[in-house]
């Protein structure tokens, strides 16, 4: 008993001294894909205000899905998951998409943040990492450069966030043209 005394405590003794530090992983970061996140707090936009009507209609089709729900693998109004949306919004006019985001991020051509207007796609690595996990279309770019985009998410379902968000400006990889 005095044995299995002392081997349970010399056990809670080894297992406590390695888990009292903090550990911090950096993320390794590609440069031609990640911009840094103050470039996107400080984004002097060349965005002119005007949007065609082509860009016109593909924003007011994923306006009509603001508030559906989050559905994984989901490409209808019942439920989309953020490239299920962007397929289902381009689809509606007459444009076809690859189906998953990280497909989607080799269509058209990337450009710099500072050149993006809306109907560009904008792309994240939410779960880390440089890999795309998410993507969505951008809805407005404001006076101030704020660049706002729609998405779903996994939380909320079809919303419109901000780059300036912190989560979204931690996670932001690059935009592409595709229109």
């Amino acid at each position: 008993m005095k044995n299995l005394f002392l081997a349970v405590l010399l056990l809670l003794f080894v297992i406590s001294c390695g888990s009292s530090k903090n550990v911090v992983v950096k993320r390794e970061i590609p440069t031609k894909t990640v911009k840094k996140t103050a470039d996107l707090k400080t984004l002097n936009s060349n965005f002119s205000g005007k949007v065609n009507s082509h860009v016109q209609e593909i924003l007011k089709d994923a306006q009509k899905y603001l508030g559906a729900p989050y559905k994984y693998a989901g490409n209808t109004s019942s439920g989309f998951d953020c490239s299920g949306l962007v397929c289902k919004v381009f689809d509606e006019n007459n444009l076809k998409l690859p189906r998953r985001s990280e497909d989607q991020s080799n269509a058209g051509k990337e450009i710099n943040i500072r050149d993006a207007k809306p109907g560009d796609l904008v792309f994240f690595a939410t779960a880390g990492g440089t890999r795309v996990s998410h993507v969505g279309i951008i809805h407005d770019i404001g006076s101030d450069g704020e660049v706002k985009f729609i998405h779903s998410s996994t939380s909320k379902g079809v919303i419109i966030s901000s780059l300036n968000e912190k989560y979204w400006n931690n996670a932001y990889l690059f935009v592409r043209r595709v229109l």
